[in-house]
């Protein structure tokens, strides 16, 4: 009996020691929670490159040669112009009107001074004195002096060199070819200039021309200087035929 009653206070004794480690513990354990610092940390993936100008404009960029945008690539966006580039672009083209205008002015100023010139410096030929057909169809082609020179053309309003020949012509009945070498052939052929007489053509696959005598024809030269009379030297020296039709 006195073992069991030892064994039993043992047991109490065992059970009370426990109970009082089991008390102290949690306390201990939140003392040192209060006490203890907290560390926490957290990384983060270092950049490979960062862009030092974040305000700088981008002014290139690289595209592979095959993608395609749409056909955007090969839009041509116009330049807008300023009011102030305009309106100096403005002044710019008026200027070189008045200039090119004033150098057309000139240049026909010029022309009719040379044509003056060039008629004062012609022996003129007295056709009064001269009689036949021939004679007044050369007389009525002088009346055409300063009427202007116009490719093409056969008519007052502007011939060139084989119209002016074919118009006068045809005011006589005569009705002559277009071409300055169709007209070379026309008629019955005269020798030399020596044997010439007023109203003869003149004529080769270039130029065409009316004898007037003296060694002077009256024909449509060119655009700057009309229908005048002039040498027979008009021709260049090449060689032209003389044909009488009348």
């Amino acid at each position: 009996m006195t073992n069991v009653k030892n064994i039993i206070s043992t047991s109490v004794a065992v059970i009370a020691t426990g109970a009082m480690f089991a008390c102290v513990a949690p306390f201990a354990s939140a003392d040192s929670a209060q006490t203890s610092a907290v560390v926490s940390s957290r990384s983060f993936p270092k950049a490979s490159s960062v862009k030092k100008n974040l305000f700088a404009e981008s002014t290139s960029t690289s595209v592979d040669e095959n993608s395609k945008w749409g056909g955007i690539e090969t839009l041509d966006v116009p330049q807008t112009e300023s009011q102030a580039e305009k309106e100096a672009a403005a002044a710019a083209a008026a200027q070189k009107a008045a200039d090119e205008a004033a150098a057309a002015q000139s240049a026909a100023a010029a022309a009719a001074a040379s044509r003056s010139e060039q008629r004062a410096s012609i022996p003129q030929v007295d056709l009064g004195k001269m009689t036949g057909t021939g004679a007044e169809l050369a007389s009525f082609s002088l009346k055409f002096q300063g009427y202007p020179y116009v490719a093409g053309g056969n008519t007052p309003a502007g011939w060139d060199c084989s119209g002016f020949v074919q118009y006068v012509f045809s005011q006589f009945g005569i009705s002559l070819p277009r071409t300055s070498g169709a007209q070379a052939t026309v008629g019955t052929p005269v020798a030399s200039l020596a044997d010439a007489k007023p109203g003869d053509i003149l004529a080769n696959g270039t130029h065409a021309a009316i004898y007037i005598g003296n060694g002077q024809v009256m024909n449509a030269m060119n655009p700057v200087q009309g229908t005048a009379i002039s040498n027979v030297s008009v021709f260049g020296g090449a060689g032209y035929s003389i044909r009488r039709v009348m």
